[in-house]
This record gives structure tokens, sequence and C-alpha cells, in this order.
């Protein structure tokens, strides 16, 4: 069964990052979907997604999965779907990127002082990973978010990233409720921003709006250049 490999960004000069290999089989489910995908999509990334930005970034953002036509097709988190759309928009509107996205991982875009990441790196059926999924692949959460020195802020989107996060930083969950909109001081100088997921079912039916969305960078924003 494929396991971790090494990736050596290394930005404090001494950390290694682990990363799932592209078979990585830790998921039976999961690598039996990619398999199924790998014959339909021949043309798609199908396999983990490995996370986008500078390990010195102040900034980790943490989704729930990769969609199927989204980054598990371009290999690049949040690219290639509606969720992207909206996410790098915001990014760019608030400095946390620069360029203009184009739905595929060659469109130019810049992320600055920012890295994008996901709860599960694997395409799930029907967009859902199950709770053990999360909870093999939150190894990798942990170690990304224990190889970035400068970290300030985590924006979580959705429930199960929210709870994973706190989870991989060995914080009960159960002590900081979700909300659109809350903010947790989880550590010291560490701050957990919580959002609904940019996702297209969430902004049709009028849960998370562009306004909404855009309120939490902007908190996200000032706490960054605050507290530096």
């Amino acid at each position: 069964m494929a396991g971790p490999q090494r990736n050596t960004e290394t930005p404090t000069g001494t950390a290694t990052l682990a990363v799932p290999t592209p078979d990585c089989g830790l998921c039976p489910r999961l690598a039996d979907f990619r398999r199924q995908n790998r014959l339909a999509f021949p043309a798609y990334h199908n396999g983990p997604v490995p996370a986008f930005g500078t390990l010195a970034g102040r900034l980790l953002i943490v989704g729930l999965a990769p969609g199927l036509h989204g980054a598990n097709q371009t290999g690049r988190p949040f690219t290639g779907d509606y969720a992207g759309d909206l996410l790098y928009d915001t990014l760019i509107r608030f400095g946390f990127a620069r360029g203009s996205y184009g739905r595929r991982p060659d469109d130019g875009m810049d992320l600055l002082d920012t890295r994008l990441t996901n709860a599960a790196r694997c395409v799930p059926p029907e967009n859902k990973p199950t709770p053990a999924e999360i909870a093999t692949c939150r190894p990798f959460l942990a170690q990304e978010i224990a190889a970035m020195p400068n970290l300030r802020a985590i924006v979580a989107l959705g429930t199960v990233s929210h709870a994973s996060t706190l989870t991989a930083l060995g914080r009960r969950p159960a002590h900081f409720a979700f909300g659109h909109g809350a903010r947790h001081d989880v550590r010291d100088n560490l701050r957990l921003f919580d959002s609904y997921h940019c996702s297209r079912y969430n902004t049709n039916t009028g849960r998370l709006t562009t306004e909404m969305f855009q309120a939490v960078f902007a908190a996200v924003r000032e706490h960054i250049d605050r507290t530096g």
C-alpha cells in the first residue's frame, strides 16, 4: 500500500513535509475511485492534490476535498470549478493573490502570503469524504500547519474543515463552535476564521453570498495586518 513521500520544501531550513504519493492507498475507497476516474477521465490529474502557495505565508485556507471536475482535473486546489471563481476573486481583492484566475493551473495566478490545501487530498465519491478518510488525511494537514512558521490565520471552509483543522492543532472541536464569520483564538498569534464553503450549492441557495464571503477575508486581512 502506498503511503507518504517527502517534499523538500523547507522554509525553516530544517523541516520537511510529508505529502501523499500519487498512488496513495491509505484510503481504499478513494484509491478505488481514483482508479475509476483514471479510466473515465485519463487527461485529469486524478491523484492527491498538493497544496498551492508558500509555506512561508501567514494565511492558510483549508477546504474540504478536490472536486471531481475541479482540482481533481487540474491538480491545483480550487481550480476548475465555481468555488475557485469566488475564492480567487476574493483573494485578489484583499491582496492575498495576484493575476487572473482562468480555471487552469497555468493561468499565471500567484498567491501572496497564502497557502491553499484541503482536509482530504483526494476526490471522494459524491464530494463526501467519510470521517475515517478525513482522519487518515489529517496528519498531512497537521504537518502543513506545523511547517508554516509565520502562520497567523487559518480560514476553514465548512464544518468538516473546521473540525479537522482544530483536531490537527490539538484542540477539541466541541470547544469551538462553527459559525460563518466566527473567529477562534486557537493558540498564541494564531486565529481560526470560519466560513461557509464557497461552493456553487451554497451560493445558489443563498446560504453564502459574495458579500458574506468577502467579509470573512476582510477580517482576515485586518488581523494579519495588525498582528504582523
